[in-house]
């Protein structure tokens, strides 16, 4: 491939002396113009602490593309902040904000003709939407995550972000003074970096080191640990390798290498949103996943990482351990991976896994013979309200059963409400609807529910079940992405206050106990709520949006 194979569009011959004119006025020189031209694509926003650094690493990257004998020029794209949007209507951008950020980095690509990209990402939905876009494009590419965050300590315990928003349960309850709250609040987030459990950013870290779109290795270091400047700038070295072989996204995006992703998820306790997000770019690629393959990688897969928001440390622990590549070769030496996986370094998945050097005597990540959990903690159900299937997630602690009265609420406002004011009784079941990628519209998170609902003490006693989403820090009975969702016609939609819903885990069952014609005749006789939004981006979105169980991926109908 010739390394200017697109740039030469833009750059070479007489009538692109305008545009040359253009690129000099801004500093680029003729020698520039002649190398191939990276694109770095920058989500670093000032509104969260997950993308604030990016800055700093995305010139790193460049200076590591020059060294390289490349032309960088850096772009920037959006970021919705899941954490600071969370329960409030702002979060309805999130994951619109994912399709926003994959179309917004293949405009600039096409648009400007770059030859390779770097894609340096945060906050939850940066991530799957720069593989989305590197998918879409087949364009030589990498994904840098930025970091996770560093753990606050509270009163000589780490925390995390999770341990203030299950403390707001807790202090609607009485459990907790408002200047504990308030202690607790000021030193749970001490820096910049992603949330700091396993929780949606790392665990799609996680997967974007697992599936061979980030080098190994590079990802787990925590934000503000000087190694991350130092892998930004070999970032450079290695788009430029890319470029050279060259190595596109479908040599590396292979039905195998979904598989470990799915396996890395399942074995450090992931978030349910690595479903709905794999499933995206699965599609964009072109692969045939599944959300079925979810729950039979699952099971042959043993929990491993004894991380948050079930465990006990959190992801700068993992690096401290060794890192990703000590869980990649956890997995190899289960014959779990596709070891022949190609990765963006040019090395295979085994090459990479058995580079780990892992830390003697680190309480992290456990042995294979001796598992957190003989199964991964990801388990899809199906039944008669969720025919398409839905996501569970158990770290192992959860009950296995529950049967009980369906509490209805049509928005995640009005479930909140009722948690807070002390509405919600032990056996309870919290149904939370029109909450789905259409109905939302945006398929809204509810940690602020899950986590109030811990806080009261009822995270043992109720189980909640939502078209909408969970974070990755959300724990407890809790099952997102029941599909099809209330705005499509799902039987959830048909639900009644007081029905008996049972949940059986190891049966794979959500079931609400009413016969099929019950059933049936309810849905016949419902009706299509008007839409939330007559304009704008979210009505754009509610009409092109797909089912959670294809991704929630927007294509033209």
């Amino acid at each position: 491939m010739d390394p200017k194979h697109r740039s030469r569009g833009i750059t070479d011959g007489r009538d692109r002396a305008p545009a040359r004119a253009m690129f000099k006025a801004i500093g680029f020189s003729d020698d520039d113009l002649r190398k191939p031209i990276i694109g770095v694509a920058n989500t670093w926003i000032e509104t969260m602490p997950c993308n604030f650094h990016l800055r700093r690493l995305s010139a790193k990257v460049k200076e590591g593309i020059r060294a390289a004998g490349g032309t960088p020029m850096e772009f920037n794209t959006i970021a919705i902040s899941d954490g600071e949007t969370m329960g409030t209507e702002g979060m309805k951008a999130s994951l619109v904000s994912r399709e926003v950020i994959a179309d917004s980095i293949e405009l600039v690509c096409r648009g400007q003709l770059f030859d390779a990209v770097v894609c340096v990402v945060g906050c939850d939905k940066t991530i799957p939407a720069a593989a989305m876009a590197l998918a879409r494009m087949n364009l030589p590419g990498l994904v840098l995550y930025g970091g996770t965050i560093a753990p606050g300590v509270y009163r000589g315990k780490d925390v995390t972000i999770q341990d203030v928003f299950e403390a707001v349960g807790a202090n609607a309850a009485g459990k907790m003074t408002d200047a504990e709250l308030l202690e607790l609040e000021n030193v749970a987030c001490p820096n910049a970096g992603a949330c700091g459990g396993q929780y949606t950013a790392n665990t799609m870290s996680t997967v974007m080191e697992l599936i061979g779109l980030s080098p190994m290795g590079f990802n787990g270091i925590p934000a503000m640990d000087p190694r991350k400047d130092e892998v930004a700038f070999r970032c450079g070295e290695i788009v430029m390798n890319l470029l050279a072989k060259p190595i596109l996204p479908k040599d590396v995006l292979t039905h195998s290498a979904f598989e470990n992703a799915i396996a890395g998820v399942a074995c450090t306790g992931g978030s349910t949103n690595a479903v709905l997000h794999l499933l995206a770019i699965a599609r964009e690629m072109g692969v045939s996943l599944v959300i079925e393959d979810f729950q039979k990688i699952s099971e042959r897969t043993p929990l491993l990482a004894n991380l948050k928001p079930a465990g006990k440390y959190v992801a700068a622990d993992v690096d401290k351990a060794g890192g990703i590549p000590v869980i990649a070769k956890r997995l190899l030496d289960a014959k779990l991976a596709h070891g022949a996986a190609l990765t963006v370094t040019g090395r295979s998945f085994a090459e990479e896994a058995g580079a780990a050097v892992e830390t003697p005597g680190q309480p992290v990540i456990a042995p294979l013979d001796q598992p957190l959990k003989k199964t991964g903690g990801l388990v899809i159900l199906h039944g008669n309200i969720a025919p398409e299937g839905c996501v569970v997630k158990i770290s192992g602690h959860e009950r296995l059963t529950h049967r009980g009265p369906a509490r209805i609420f049509e928005s995640e406002e009005a479930a909140m409400s009722a948690v807070t004011s002390k509405q919600i009784k032990a056996g309870d079941v919290v149904v939370i609807r029109n909450e789905g990628p259409k109905g939302g519209p945006g398929m809204r998170e509810m940690l602020g529910v899950t986590a109030a609902i811990v806080g009261e003490g009822l995270g043992d006693a109720v189980a909640l079940l939502t078209d909408g989403r969970f974070s990755g820090a959300t724990r407890g009975l809790m099952i997102g992405h029941v599909s099809p969702e209330a705005a499509l016609g799902g039987p959830i939609a048909a639900l009644h206050e007081g029905d008996t819903v049972h949940i059986d885990i190891n049966q794979r069952k959500l079931e609400v106990e009413i016969n099929d014609a019950t059933l049936r005749h309810r849905l016949a006789e419902w009706k299509a709520p008007k839409p939330k939004y007559p304009a704008g981006v979210f009505a754009k979105y509610a009409a092109l949006v797909r089912s959670a169980s294809e991704g929630a991926i927007t294509k033209p109908q």
